[in-house]
């Protein structure tokens, strides 16, 4: 009898992280014993508060990139917690030695798939907010099933932000900030659009313009914010 191949699932990131630098690994290998998670999904939920070693509220980034938002909103809110979760190893190796030499003691960081931490890895009602800035746009039709904000990452988001919790998203990619619009707009149970009814929400001054961003803004092609409440 023949069984049934399973089908491989479709990730939203390809591991193409280019050259890391000397410096990236070494930071990687020496600081990864105090900020790093090792967490695996089929394990148990991450315990937050033993992994900060407080009860202060968590915020979740994922895809840091380089590392410069997550830091920024760290150094800023000494009093929150911050875990990061990205799959590419030079952007790690970069937050890690940044986080040693600013003295930032308030983050963690995970090297998973996001999908796979917001099922299993994360308990129900945990995160005060997520983040996620200028995710892969896969421009091409072909590739849109890779994208990350569909109706099933938005019930995971439900699942795990808390009452009041904060979800904030960025592209500078028209059709997919419409297409994230669209998405958590159809989610009503669950989330209120702190801009109105179909609106995007103005740019945070917290939010730093990423080089991508500026290129964009040179083409015609600005950057546009959505900021929803978990009801």
């Amino acid at each position: 009898m023949e069984t049934a191949t399973p089908r491989r699932a479709v990730r939203s990131f390809v591991l193409r992280e280019g050259r890391i630098t000397p410096g990236q690994h070494r930071a990687i290998e020496r600081l990864w014993p105090r900020f790093g998670v090792d967490w695996q999904p089929g394990e148990a939920p991450l315990d937050l508060h033993a992994l900060f070693g407080n009860h202060h509220p968590v915020s979740l980034e994922i895809g840091f990139g380089n590392g410069e938002t997550l830091l920024g909103l760290a150094q800023a809110a000494p009093e929150g917690n911050f875990l990061g979760v990205e799959v590419h190893r030079p952007g790690i190796g970069g937050l890690l030695r940044a986080l040693e030499e600013r003295e930032i003691p308030n983050v963690r960081v995970l090297r998973q798939d996001a999908l796979e931490l917001l099922r299993t890895g994360l308990a129900e009602a945990t995160l005060a907010a997520v983040y996620l800035l200028f995710p892969d746009p896969w421009p091409k039709q072909r590739h849109h099933k890779r994208r990350l904000v569909t109706t099933e990452f938005v019930g995971l988001l439900a699942r795990v932000l808390q009452p009041d919790g904060l979800f904030h998203a960025a592209s500078d990619w028209p059709d997919y900030a419409d297409q994230m619009l669209a998405v958590l707009g159809r989610a009503g149970p669950w989330f209120e659009n702190l801009a109105g009814a179909g609106q995007f929400f103005p740019r945070p001054a917290w939010r730093p313009r990423t080089r991508f961003e500026q290129r964009g803004e040179r083409l015609g092609q600005p950057a546009r914010d959505l900021a929803f409440r978990r009801r």
